[in-house]
């Protein structure tokens, strides 16, 4: 029995000791962006655990025991960008110090956005400084819009936000959206760091444009001076860019150092995505998520018309409990339909007054709804938001919803028309004569007082009005003669008038210097009188050619 027990504790031995002289050919690295092993052999060599350094603590690759507090704690467990400190960044400090209640009213407004930035960033392994950008920006409003026509809470400009995918038309302005412009704003930040390798570069070719600060990059390198955000020349305004992000990054870091208290905002989601199948009126859509209206188009900013299309917004952010109470009164509703607007794309140029009347619309309103300002005509192919009768069943197409443009053009100035002799010829009916100088048979029957089926002879005159540069030479105008003072002056027989509008003629006096060509007969310088405007008709009228 002793013998076994020997042999077993033999072979155990014997086992042990091959476990423990079997060497490893495990080699260790370092990460340079944390400083830590990648290599669990090699901390087994190496014995006893070593104390982290400072650097690794402060970066991401070492988890919190304890969750973040609310999301400020959050935000500056993710600061990563190099501090700037000079005379800029204190006197922005002492500015927004100064101001608590507009820190406020930033913070507050950047309450129902900002956990989704966070989250966005941190995605990315992006700083999470880049938050509190949108207060430099816009103050964390969606609907700002810059002289320069910027807009947004990352103030995208026109171009910048067609090629970062932002859909820009009459129904939406995805500048303004929440979702799509963080991620246009975090893609062109990122771009712009892989473009100048320093995220102060970076924020400055955000403000000034990537040409710009290559431009003065390179000025520098050929003039032998440093290339770093504060080497650089630049305008006042990006050179006060990056002092305000740090200004505002000293505050939330430390608020009591600066006498500054930041709003609660928890750590958790403020919104969530809800879709839409049907398009649906802004205002029914608050109503049926028991929200106020401004408070939805606080988290929907990019709707700027008072109907959301799903076929290009096919969905919509709600406050996170709101989203439940959408979903089962929009089940439960059975009043009718859900948007009482649709679209229509005009298919000829006209007037904001008969593109009204064909809506059945009031002009004033017609015009308010769709952004028409006065003395504008709307251009051909334009899409108009009008009345959607209940007869239309069909929601607005994804390709109105996404490509619908409005395009405008000023309303032509009114037409000055002339009152002119012509000639008919010979076979002529009245019909021929009036198409001849682009006139309806009625309106020359009106002008001359006679039946539009009347025979005309040849040679006979008669009254057209034509405009300035349409009327052909070897016509006859008349004119009237008028003595004043021993002078003499001729009158010219002309009218104003705006398309379709009863015409009505006025007299403009001439110098007598007028040269005659050729005199009409007596007759029709007779019916020329009678025919004349009243205040001409006690003049002599006489008939000149035109060339």
């Amino acid at each position: 029995m002793k013998l076994i027990q020997i042999l077993c504790i033999t072979g155990l031995l014997w086992l042990t000791g091959c476990a423990s002289t079997t060497t490893t050919s495990s080699s260790s690295s370092i990460d340079p962006a944390t400083g830590l092993s990648t290599s669990s052999a090699a901390s087994r060599d190496a014995g006893a655990l070593q104390p982290i350094t400072a650097a690794q603590a402060a970066s991401r690759a070492v988890a919190q025991l304890q969750p973040p507090a609310d999301l400020w704690e959050r935000i500056r467990r993710g600061f990563a960008m190099p501090n700037l400190d000079n005379d800029m960044v204190h006197e922005r400090e002492q500015y927004y110090a100064a101001r608590p209640d507009y820190i406020l009213r930033m913070t507050e407004r950047s309450r129902k956005y900002m956990f989704h930035i966070v989250e966005e960033l941190e995605r990315r392994n992006m700083p999470s400084e880049l938050a509190l950008l949108p207060f430099v920006e816009s103050a964390f409003n969606p609907q700002a819009v810059s002289s320069a026509k910027a807009a947004g809470m990352w103030q995208f400009m026109p171009a910048t936000g067609k090629h970062f995918e932002l859909k820009q038309n009459v129904f939406r302005d995805d500048r303004r959206d929440v979702l799509a412009s963080t991620r246009a704003a975090l893609d062109y930040l990122q771009k712009l760091h892989d473009m100048f390798g320093d995220w102060q570069l970076a924020l400055a070719a955000y403000n000034w444009g990537e040409g710009n600060v290559a431009r003065a990059i390179a000025k520098n390198q050929n003039a032998g001076l440093g290339t770093s955000y504060s080497d650089l020349s630049m305008p006042m305004e990006t050179r006060l860019y990056v002092p305000k992000l740090q200004a505002l990054k000293d505050i939330v870091a430390d608020p009591q150092k600066f006498n500054t208290s930041l709003p609660d905002i928890g750590n958790h989601p403020y919104f969530q995505k809800v879709d839409i199948a049907r398009d649906i009126d802004v205002t029914l859509a608050a109503r049926l998520a028991e929200v106020r209206v401004e408070d939805f188009k606080a988290l929907n900013p990019s709707a700027n018309r008072p109907v959301i299309l799903a076929a290009g917004t096919p969905q919509i952010l709600l406050p996170w409990d709101n989203a439940a109470i959408f979903k089962r009164n929009l089940q439960a509703y059975s009043s009718g339909q859900l948007a009482s607007w649709t679209a229509w794309t005009t298919s000829t140029t006209m007037k904001a007054s008969e593109a009204a009347r064909r809506a059945g619309m009031d002009e004033s309103e017609f015009r308010s709804i769709n952004h028409i300002p006065p003395k504008m005509m709307i251009k051909v192919g334009s899409t108009l938001l009008v009345p959607r009768s209940e007869r239309v069943e069909d929601d607005v197409t994804e390709h109105v919803a996404d490509n619908g443009q409005l395009a405008l053009a000023p309303e032509p100035p009114p037409i000055t028309l002339h009152r002119t002799l012509v000639k008919a010829r010979r076979g002529d009916t009245l019909a021929a004569l009036a198409g001849r100088y682009g006139q309806s048979a009625a309106s020359v029957a009106g002008w001359n007082r006679m039946s539009a089926s009347a025979p005309l002879k040849a040679g006979q005159h008669l009254v057209v009005y034509l405009p300035m540069k349409a009327r052909p030479a070897g016509t006859l105008t008349a004119h009237a003669r008028t003595r004043s003072g021993g002078k003499t002056s001729v009158a010219v027989a002309s009218t104003r008038a705006r398309p379709g509008a009863k015409v009505v003629a006025s007299a403009h006096s001439r110098p007598s210097g007028v040269k005659t060509a050729a005199r009409a007969p007596a007759k029709s310088a007779q019916r020329v009188a009678k025919s004349a405007p009243q205040r001409a008709s006690r003049d002599t009228v006489v008939a000149s050619r035109t060339r």
